[in-house]
Order: structure tokens, then C-alpha cells, then sequence
């Protein structure tokens, strides 16, 4: 059996490892893969900040991920059309431009969660549940009937945006693009975890009236945690839409949102490569077993059914060696 910490650097080898191969035997379809894979566990690596440190289930995190999709369109819809965003009372144009469009999905993504988790998180339970779901049903109409940039149709997006130095068509440069960002992530929520904050944030999970008695605002630590959360799966929405150079309501679906929560459970709830491992599990079985029968998720279920049953911890407890680190 292995550590935890072992476990992680085996994931990070494995990130770094197949896409190499698959470049060097020219795959790019598997490079495309673990994009996918990294992108979506940097949206679920979001979401773990406040399910797993903070206890709360959110179910409406496809609101952030669809808006950082938007705004990516959106921007870039306009730049390739020639056409400003905005015209009275400031001239506002169209981008390509990567930093631009990740740094504009951080801040209209954490705006949204400072919104959100000022009603919800007033509320626990199912009933935080239901008003997450509300507000990301209430995105994914809005974006149906949106017909200046698609509708449910969506919009296609003709070229990737640009960053400064790179390629970004070529699959490996993108690819390392999003890894760095999903690194990075990791980094700032681990910093977190370990911070007066993270740990205070854990005790309001687990004794709400101990962290009152000590003077400390639970509701702000909640809400704060919940802003960060929400602007990382945003930024994972912007790069998301630019790996598919298409956008639509699909994005905002509550489909997805249960995804999110599903790769942390495979992973393991709390744990900082929870939903990096669940991410890289799930786009494996969704690629190899969609391939065997249409209806895999019949099988992911089962999966899914003997962690909760068996390993409330997910992969890396399961794994993990009694007693080993848990970072």
C-alpha cells in the first residue's frame, strides 16, 4: 500500500507521463483526453474547497463553470467577428487573448459566488442544495433564451485563443497550459487548507458553536471560501469552452454539476487530489468503457456504489496505507 503523499506524486507523474507519450507517438486524441481530465479537475478542485474543507454540497456549480464558458465566447465571438462588446458608455472590444479572458472568468465568476453565497449559504442541508440548483437552472435558462449568442444552439468559436508565446493549437502546448493552472490551483487551495483560515474553516465544519465562541464570523470564513471556490471552477469554464471552441446552456446543466461532486467522491472527499484522481478516473472509464456501451454509467454507478459503500474516503483512502499522510 502506498502514502497519500505517494499516491499524489503518482498522479501528477501520470499527468505528465501519458500526454508525453502521446505526443511522441502522435496521439493527440489521448492529449485531448487529459485535457479534459485536467480541466475538469480543476473545476472539481474548486468545488472540494467548500464540499469537502467546508461541508457544504453544492450543486450549482455548473453556474460558474458556464459563465467562465460565456465569457470566453462571448469575448472571443466578438474579436473574430470585429465587432466591440460594447459600444455607449465606454468602448469595450472582443479578445483573444487568454490572461484577458482566464482573469475576466475569475472576476465575474467570483462576483456570482459572492451573490450566491450570500443567499445560500444562509441556509444548509438540502436546503443549500436546492437554492445552488435554483441559481444554476436559473443560468442555463437565461443562456437558452440568450439568442444574441446562440440560444440552446450555442456558438462556435473558428480559432483557440492566443497566449503569449505559445501555440496553443498544438494539443501538448495547450495541454500544459491548462496542467500549470491545475498545479497552481492546487498550490492555492493547499495553502488555504494549511492557513488560520483553512483551519478555521474546517472547525466551523465540524463545531460551528466552539468557532462562535472564539469571536470568529462563521458566515464570512463560508462566504469567502465559497467566492475562491466559485472562481476556480469559473476559470476551469473558460478553458474548457476554449478546448471544445464552443460554448452552450450544457455548460450551466445540473448534469454537470453532479459530475463535479462525483469526481470528488471517487477521489475522496476533503483530500487535495480527490478530484484529481476522481477527474482522471472518471474521463478514463467515460473514454474506454463509452466505447464497449452506451449506457456505461451503468458501471461508473456500480464504481460509485462500492467507494461510498466501502471507502467513504474515496480512491486515495482506499489506497493509502493506514495512518499515512494526509495532505
Amino acid at each position: 500500500m502506498m502514502s497519500e503523499r505517494n499516491i499524489n506524486l503518482l498522479t501528477l507523474s501520470l499527468f505528465v507521463m501519458i500526454p508525453v507519450w502521446a505526443y511522441m507517438a502522435d496521439e493527440p486524441f489521448t492529449i485531448t483526453l487529459m485535457t479534459r481530465a485536467a480541466i475538469f479537475a480543476l473545476a472539481a478542485v474548486g468545488l472540494n474547497l467548500i464540499l469537502g474543507i467546508g461541508g457544504f454540497v453544492s450543486f450549482g456549480h455548473a453556474a460558474f463553470f458556464g459563465l467562465g464558458g460565456y465569457v470566453m465566447g462571448i469575448l472571443a465571438w466578438h474579436a473574430q467577428n470585429y465587432s466591440p462588446l460594447l459600444e455607449w458608455p465606454l468602448l469595450i472590444e472582443g479578445t483573444n487573448s487568454m490572461p484577458v479572458i482566464w482573469l475576466l472568468s475569475i472576476i465575474l465568476s467570483a462576483l456570482l459566488a459572492l451573490v450566491i453565497g450570500a443567499v445560500s449559504l444562509k441556509t444548509s442541508g438540502v436546503y443549500f442544495i436546492m437554492i445552488t440548483l435554483a441559481f444554476a437552472q436559473m443560468m442555463y435558462y437565461f443562456s437558452v433564451s440568450w439568442s444574441a449568442y446562440g440560444g440552446e444552439d450555442g456558438m462556435s468559436i473558428y480559432v483557440r485563443n492566443e497566449f503569449p508565446g505559445l501555440n496553443t493549437l498544438d494539443p501538448i502546448q495547450f495541454y500544459f497550459l491548462c496542467l500549470m493552472l491545475l498545479l497552481a490551483s492546487l498550490w492555492l487551495v493547499s495553502s488555504l487548507i494549511k492557513s488560520p483560515f483553512g483551519l478555521a474553516l474546517n472547525a466551523a465544519r465540524q463545531s460551528p458553536q466552539r468557532v462562535q465562541a472564539v469571536g470568529l464570523d462563521i458566515h464570512r470564513l463560508q462566504l469567502f471560501a465559497f467566492v475562491v471556490s466559485g472562481a476556480i471552477t469559473g476559470l476551469a469554464g473558460a478553458l474548457f469552452a476554449d478546448l471544445n471552441r464552443f460554448v452552450s446552456p450544457n455548460m450551466f446543466s445540473w448534469q454537470l454539476s453532479g459530475e463535479f461532486i462525483v469526481f470528488i467522491i471517487i477521489g475522496g472527499v476533503g483530500r487535495l487530489f480527490g478530484p484529481v484522481v476522481g477527474a482522471l478516473v472518471f474521463v478514463g472509464l467515460e473514454h474506454f468503457l463509452g466505447g464497449i456501451s452506451d449506457f456505461w454509467h451503468i458501471y461508473l454507478g456500480v464504481i460509485l456504489l462500492l467507494i461510498v459503500l466501502f471507502s467513504k474516503s474515496g480512491l486515495i483512502g482506499l489506497i493509502a496505507k493506514k495512518g499515512g499522510h494526509h495532505d
